[in-house]
């Protein structure tokens, strides 16, 4: 099981420490392991695909995983990688966003499975919650020196001053003390021997291993190993997982189905290479041959044709998959007129989100729109009628993709469920007249 698990890993470049033992502990039995989930929000963006599927891994190899959403710690902050304090949320606040995350994780983690090595999700605020002050700092605080967690470089780097870290206050340095905690729980109460997670937690991780042996003093068989893997970063050194948006988002209703297959689909030659080893589940001689196809042929886009399609119908669907193509090949498409009336009102919102709009009313549009009045003196989609006037005597002027003249007045033949018309100027410039 262990060569399975970690062999997978390591191939995929999803292995960056991990701890000396781990490999024979995986290898000798079927093996319980954990990852934390920060409860930030009330859903999960696409940079915590890479635990999810960690932990997919780990059930395809034989183990238990287990996913802990953080109630408690997410009322302290985790200050790795962070170069400032964290508000902190309130208790109605985190109670909503431990449910959305649950939520999310259930889609692909099934935790009401009996098979022997079934996935649980965990709280950590059900064993903290009870837990005194003075109790922690007895049986916990005691274990761990100071000296041992100042050294850690999640601490050390938010006191050195340097690049705009502005300190530490003592809540968050007991952050690594209460994660340290948890692992020691879960090892006492469900036998859980290994903590997995992104390559900033490896202080926090180490932390729970020793606390572990201290805690279980006198025990020979009282040992925790770690695994973690590197911070998935992009090929041109800015942040993963953002678009001009913001966070890409693992629920519909915050990122759309068609904008998160667009931004794998949309993915450099060089990181496509790398992130469909790390977020699909394909074969190591598939993603071989798709690597090879790619290079020999780069315009056919194999490789993030590929990569956009396992992701998105592993985070959604294969119709909510289906469904996204189909909408990118409308924008495309040499009968987009009646094509594009075809797609649901929310999908075409999607395919259209970010571009410009402007709004008439139902009563003035039958009076009838002619297309200076639909670029300029109406919408105000170009800067002045003369405009309109110029870009229709360049025949650069089109509605529904279909080129139109100046003497063309829009009409309710024009109409995608039964309010919008796209105007384009050119190939690239498109507008959104709605009809209210």
């Amino acid at each position: 099981m262990a060569n399975k698990f970690v062999e997978e890993l390591r191939w995929r470049g999803m292995v960056h420490d991990i701890m000396p033992g781990t490999e024979e502990q995986l290898e000798k039995e079927m093996t319980t392991a954990y990852i934390g989930f920060d409860p930030t929000s009330d859903s999960l963006h696409i940079g915590s695909l890479v635990p999810i599927i960690l932990l997919v891994h780990l059930k395809k190899s034989g183990h238990k995983p287990v996913a802990l959403v953080g109630g408690a710690t997410g009322m302290i902050g985790d200050p790795s990688g962070k170069s400032d304090e964290r508000n902190l949320l309130d208790e109605a606040t985190l109670a909503h966003n431990v449910a959305g995350i649950k939520n999310v994780l259930s889609r692909f983690l099934d935790f009401n499975s009996v098979e022997k090595n079934a996935p649980i999700l965990v709280n950590n605020y059900d064993w903290m919650k009870d837990f005194s002050f003075i109790d922690f700092a007895r049986d916990v605080g005691k274990r761990i020196t100071v000296n041992y967690m100042m050294a850690k470089d999640s601490v050390k780097k938010r006191l050195s001053g340097e690049e705009g870290n502005v300190g530490m206050s003592f809540t968050e340095f007991t952050y690594q003390l209460i994660q340290g905690y948890d692992f020691h729980h879960l090892y006492k109460t469900i036998g859980c021997k290994l903590q997995m997670g992104g390559s900033d937690q490896w202080g926090n991780i180490t932390t729970g291993t020793e606390l572990v042996r201290r805690m279980h003093d006198g025990e020979d068989q009282a040992k925790a190993y770690a695994i973690t893997c590197p911070l998935i970063t992009k090929a041109d050194g800015s942040k993963f997982g953002k678009s001009e948006g913001g966070n890409i988002w693992l629920d519909a209703d915050k990122t759309s189905v068609y904008k998160f297959y667009q931004f794998w689909l949309n993915t450099t030659d060089a990181d496509a290479e790398k992130y469909i080893k790390i977020f699909t589940f394909l074969g190591k001689e598939t993603i071989k041959n798709l690597i090879t196809e790619h290079k020999e042929n780069p315009g056919s886009r194999a490789l993030q044709k590929s990569l956009a399609e396992e992701v998105t119908t592993f985070v959604h669907s294969k119709e909510d998959y289906d469904n996204a193509v189909k909408a990118a090949k409308i924008l495309f498409s040499k009968d987009f007129k009646n094509e594009i009336k075809q797609l649901p009102e929310s999908l075409f919102l999607d395919v259209f989100e970010g571009v410009k709009q402007a709004e008439i009313s139902k009563s003035e549009f039958d009076e009838g729109i002619d297309m200076i009045g639909a670029l300029a003196a109406k919408t105000n989609f170009l800067n002045s009628n003369g405009d309109a006037r110029r870009a229709l005597k360049e025949n650069a002027v089109a509605v529904n993709k279909e080129k139109v003249k100046e003497d063309y007045k829009l009409s309710s033949e024009d109409l995608i469920n039964d309010k919008y018309i796209v105007i384009s100027r050119g190939k690239k410039t498109n507008f959104i007249l709605k009809v209210i």
